[in-house]
């Protein structure tokens, strides 16, 4: 089968998880027009400063604004493409306009929480685990240095509560942590260095629970950029 055979029965096996009535009520489900102007006018990458993108739901989304220092990085362009609220199928659409066509070295993939959290229907395991493994893969095949990151913590959700994410979100990593080992991808993990002892985030790192303050951002940051340098030594 072609790429652009693969890629589009993934995207109808994305969109067919998504209830018919939310379809029913937008053509443009995975918000595919967000960055579509910002893509058009970005330059070409260059060799001195390798472009990352990073590629998520509303922790990316507000990564920029939150932590400008981190994105003025002088030895790789980092560039966030996350979209608040999304789920794993619906990044697994953006991929080819929000990352491949970017030309990055390394791709950042920071999902999962949303889909635990029935954003767009009941939770299934399987379906965000082959979403999230499906965008490393569409990556690899066209040359980008994957890095599978760690659902972050969460004991609860404000806007869903009674969830219980935390056995899930474990389960989850514990799944992208051995795919990542078993494909030779780098596997970047803010779980451990950011869970409590409800294996939630604390306050000190995330006022509501889920979305972090700049406190855990500067948490992340260098955990990412590690995560980078070991991503562009692969071969």
């Amino acid at each position: 089968m072609s790429f652009s055979k693969t890629l589009n029965a993934l995207a109808m096996s994305a969109a067919l998880l998504l209830p018919l009535g939310s379809w029913a009520q937008t053509t443009d489900w995975a918000n595919l027009g967000r960055y579509a102007p910002a893509n058009q006018q970005l330059p070409p990458p260059t060799a001195k400063r390798p472009r990352v993108v990073l590629m998520g739901n509303s922790i990316t989304d507000a990564w920029p604004k939150a932590d400008t220092a981190f994105f003025a990085s002088k030895n790789y362009e980092y560039i966030g493409r996350g979209i608040s609220g999304q789920v794993s199928g619906q990044m697994l659409l953006r991929l080819w306009p929000d990352v491949l066509a970017l030309q990055p070295k390394v791709v950042a993939i920071l999902s999962g929480i949303n889909d635990i959290a029935e954003n767009a229907g009941p939770y299934n395991p399987e379906a965000t685990f082959h979403n999230i493994t499906s965008m490393a893969e569409l990556a690899q095949a066209h040359g980008v240095q994957v890095i599978l990151c760690s659902v972050l913590p969460a004991y609860d959700f404000p806007w869903r509560p009674g969830r219980q994410p935390a056995p899930k979100v474990i389960a989850l990593n514990q799944r992208l942590k051995a795919y990542a080992a078993q494909h030779h991808f780098t596997y970047v993990d803010y779980h451990t260095a950011m869970a409590d002892e409800r294996q939630g985030l604390p306050a000190a790192l995330a006022n509501d629970g889920v979305h972090p303050t700049l406190a855990g951002y500067r948490m992340m940051g260098p955990l990412l950029q590690k995560g980078v340098a070991q991503a562009l030594k692969r071969k």
